[in-house]
């Protein structure tokens, strides 16, 4: 895993464990990689490994099954959905939105634009 120096390397884990539950490769109550198996995955110290577990354990967005392992939350990829909207309207978007008007991109180019791009992808 490539990591960018400008954000916590447990954080770039968490975005990790978030794309792996949009994606629907890890579903719900499903049983998820362990810490050592994610730590080798990305290769980092399982305690930076162990920091990301416990960020996505205080979101309940895994749970811990004790001897067992972790697991995606019953409604993981509804919090993750969630966090994720959130974190894309409050920080993207507002960069996003100054860079159009800088360039003089109104609405109607943005979504003539995102229209190409759904064809182009039937």
């Amino acid at each position: 895993m490539d990591f960018d120096n400008g954000k916590p390397i447990y954080l770039q884990i968490v975005d990790f464990f978030y794309e792996n539950i949009l994606m629907k490769r890890w579903m719900e109550d499903e049983r998820i990689p362990s810490v050592r198996e994610v730590a080798m995955m990305v290769e980092v110290n399982p305690n930076t490994a162990i920091r990301a577990f416990n960020h996505l354990q205080d979101l309940e967005v895994i749970y811990n099954k004790r001897g067992i392992g972790y697991f995606v939350s019953e409604d993981g990829y509804t919090k993750v959905l969630d966090i994720k909207r959130r974190e894309f309207m409050e920080q993207m978007l507002p960069d996003v939105f100054k860079k159009m008007t800088l360039l003089n991109i109104s609405m109607d180019d943005l979504k003539n634009t995102y229209n190409q791009q759904e064809n182009e992808k039937k």
